[in-house]
């Protein structure tokens, strides 16, 4: 989700998902029925002297003995990540695949709701979460979008950067240019992303202009935020760039929606850990930095279309 934002500002779904209360509260964790699970590959349990990868004594033993890193995500956002043939795909399952031939273990993606994704982290379920969200203060430090301290915050390393984009139905009937022409409008939205809390913002702007609020409809997943979309119910939908730019590539063969303007609020997708899992934090970061520079990072970008996305060395916290 992006920066607020941007499930993904980033280059998406910017997912940028959620806004403090709704990241860091205790409700909404994972539940296993929902849950689809990307097995590529068990536990090997090399020790640190068998197993030859570059980074593998950098991590926590719980890790290097299980040899595997559980990974919670939202598979709904293509080309981030989504399900294609029971498999989930895309830009960051990929990026997994090669931070894996750094660290000697493999990424095992279990796809669940979005936004019980830092929870489900906070209270174990998955080692980390990699679903295009935000890096961002409110998230970093368990705040809602008053800055008052609601739970837990959690650590980021940064991978990629997006920003938040509209999208309308092909044609653009409205005539919708930016988030400004959307006052006394509908506009769709994932629920618990940072898109949502755009919207949020800008509906305020408009009251205190003068203008009528827009009306916020926010769905459980962005599937359904796109349906309302095209069917006419909603004037916009707002989301990731990468997101929102796939989605009008290849939604009914590129005829059913279109990207108005240019992204913006551009901001940090991080990988979320619990703030004491320092260790495998640090290990990542060299793991992202490590891809970076072997050239792997930038062929999965060019692979989903993503380039836009690309950074030049990785971050902790470095979300504003």
């Amino acid at each position: 989700m992006t920066a607020s934002s941007t499930r993904r500002t980033t280059a998406t779904r910017s997912r940028t998902a959620a806004v403090g209360a709704i990241a860091v509260a205790g409700a909404l964790i994972l539940t296993g029925c929902g849950d689809q699970t990307n097995n590529s590959g068990g536990g090997s349990k090399e020790s640190a002297s068998a197993n030859s990868a570059p980074l593998f004594s950098k991590l926590p033993k719980k890790i290097q003995d299980a040899g595997v890193i559980k990974v919670g995500t939202n598979a709904e956002y293509a080309p981030m990540e989504s399900v294609e043939g029971g498999k989930i795909v895309g830009v960051d399952p990929d990026l997994a695949d090669a931070l894996s031939k750094q660290l000697g273990v493999k990424f095992q993606f279990t796809s669940g709701s979005f936004d019980g994704l830092i929870t489900a982290v906070n209270s174990g379920r998955y080692d980390i979460a990699m679903s295009s969200i935000t890096d961002n203060k409110q998230r970093q430090e368990g705040l809602d979008d008053k800055g008052k301290k609601l739970g837990e915050g959690v650590d980021f390393v940064d991978y990629f950067v997006a920003g938040t984009a509209i999208y309308v139905k092909k044609g653009n009937p409205e005539g919708v240019k930016g988030i400004e022409d959307l006052c006394g409008k509908t506009a769709a939205v994932q629920r618990g992303t940072t898109y949502e809390k755009a919207l949020q913002d800008q509906s305020k702007k408009c009251k205190d202009a003068g203008k009528k609020a827009i009306d916020i409809e926010s769905f459980e997943n962005d599937t359904e935020a796109q349906t309302r979309v095209k069917s006419g119910g909603a004037v916009a939908g707002i989301n990731d760039y990468p997101v929102a730019l796939d989605l009008s590539r290849k939604a009914d063969g590129g005829n059913a929606f279109e990207v108005v303007g240019e992204q913006y609020d551009a901001g940090p997708f991080g990988i979320v850990l619990n703030k004491k899992n320092t260790q495998l934090r640090d290990a990542l970061k060299e793991a992202v930095d490590a891809i970076i520079k072997d050239g792997s990072y930038q062929k999965v970008l060019e692979k989903w279309g993503a380039q836009s996305g690309a950074i030049e060395q990785s971050a902790i916290n470095g979300g504003k």
